[in-house]
């Protein structure tokens, strides 16, 4: 046991210089100075500084442990989902004031907002009279229909301490900013992705294996429907005891995370953060065919540009890019192992990514290191870092490449987080 120990304290020590607070002030730059792109932290919406005197870096108490960022460009504001306070609190893009707090918390007034309860043969485990009265902790969102939909997952229910009920998303009306329709889910549903033909959404579970698809075709919210729950590998069977405390961040299965649609909406890709492959599904038959290998382990975050994928792998703290119509040639064989992938190393800790509106550049979260590291997507260089406050999970990027936001989460027992970055860039080249 005292050896265990004294591992374990040397290995946190090792890893103190990367995993430390850091709080850093308006105005900070990345380097190098003068670089073919640079960051400037111009503005700042944070909950832990009461004593701020810039005019730009602003208290906000709605700001807690804010888990991901989505701008709407063509409406002029940004979502941010703040996790432990249950809700999204929405901002104008150009003033950074804050223009709504959409809570998640549902009672016998809102009722009405659930459609459906049950989520094909799930069960809830959970012993409760109304099982829609609950807050949910809102974790990532995508656009549909052009902006006017914001769909939000629930990371769990409020009284499902170990997510292994059935939890849900929100769907948010952006004309009004208010929440139109509770769907129910399978359980912990971290990602959603919308097709690029705005036919289906894309729910994947981190907590079971499965991937859900909704039908979006219609306008009307009302209509929006499943179609399929996709499992990949085995489903899990979540029979823990309710008096068992579960690390479900950990005690996740394949822990499917990043999910993207392919350009041409036929393809679902998957990554498993919990393996070294990308799970493929084929969106007209909702079956998953097969895997593309040959990736680096503990994938997390997919996106595509230009018809290329860039994948984040976290714990190796690399971005790697392949040409998807190379991959796509392979897809029909059940395994397929891909092997010219270009690898930039941005640091240990890679989360999200945003590729610039131009595809010449890329940016990652980097959250062990508190920084941002700035990628050229041609030769895949690192030739830029900015530091962040500790510690970055999302961020998104507008869509004319002038704004990056990033949301810093912090860690349990290191502090840090309760931060969202805005920085503005400028192409020097």
């Amino acid at each position: 046991m005292k050896k265990k120990i004294l591992f374990l304290a040397v290995l946190v020590c090792s890893l103190s210089p990367l995993l430390s607070q850091k709080r850093i002030p308006i105005g900070t730059a990345s380097t190098p100075d003068g670089g073919e792109v640079t960051l400037t932290l111009t503005n700042r919406t944070q909950h832990y500084n009461w004593r701020a005197t810039h005019e730009n870096d602003r208290l906000d108490r709605d700001i807690n442990s804010p888990k991901s960022a989505n701008i709407l460009h063509k409406k002029s504001k940004y979502y941010i989902n703040s996790l432990e306070g249950y809700a999204t609190v929405v901002y104008d893009l150009n003033t950074h004031q804050k223009l709504k707090v959409i809570n998640h918390s549902f009672n016998s007034s809102n009722q009405h907002l659930f459609k459906d309860t049950l989520f094909f043969d799930y069960r809830f485990r959970t012993a409760k009279s109304n099982f829609n009265i609950f807050k949910g902790k809102p974790v990532e969102g995508c656009f549909s229909h052009d902006g006017r939909y914001f769909w939000v997952t629930y990371y769990r229910r409020s009284y499902d301490r170990n997510a292994i009920d059935p939890s849900a998303l929100a769907i948010i009306d952006t004309e009004t900013d208010e929440i139109v329709r509770v769907m129910p889910t399978g359980p912990l549903p971290k990602m959603i992705s919308c097709s690029p033909n705005n036919q289906r959404i894309a729910v994947t579970h981190w907590g079971d294996n499965t991937v859900a698809i909704i039908d979006i075709s219609s306008s009307d919210v009302n209509d929006f429907r499943y179609t399929e729950n996709i499992t990949i590998g085995n489903r899990m069977q979540l029979n823990y005891a309710q008096d068992t405390v579960i690390n479900r961040d950990q005690n996740c299965g394949l822990c499917l995370r990043g999910t993207v649609f392919s350009p041409s909406s036929k393809y679902l890709l998957v990554g498993k953060m919990g393996g070294a492959s990308i799970a493929v599904i084929d969106v007209a038959t909702n079956k998953h065919i097969g895997n593309i290998s040959g990736i680096m382990p503990n994938i997390r975050h997919l996106v595509f540009n230009n018809n290329n994928l860039y994948l984040s792998i976290n714990r190796g703290g690399v971005v790697q890019k392949a040409n998807f119509a190379e991959i796509e040639k392979g897809i029909p064989n059940k395994e397929f192992g891909y092997k010219n992938w270009q690898n930039a190393k941005v640091g240990v800790g890679a989360r999200t990514i945003s590729v610039h509106p131009n595809g010449e550049y890329l940016f990652a979260a980097v959250n062990n290191e508190s920084k941002i590291s700035i990628v050229r997507t041609s030769d895949m260089k690192v030739v830029g870092t900015c530091d962040v406050d500790s510690f970055p999970v999302g961020m998104d990027i507008c869509d004319e490449g002038k704004t990056l936001i990033v949301t810093s989460q912090g860690k349990s027992g290191l502090g840090g987080g309760n931060s969202v970055c805005i920085y503005e860039i400028n192409i020097n080249k």
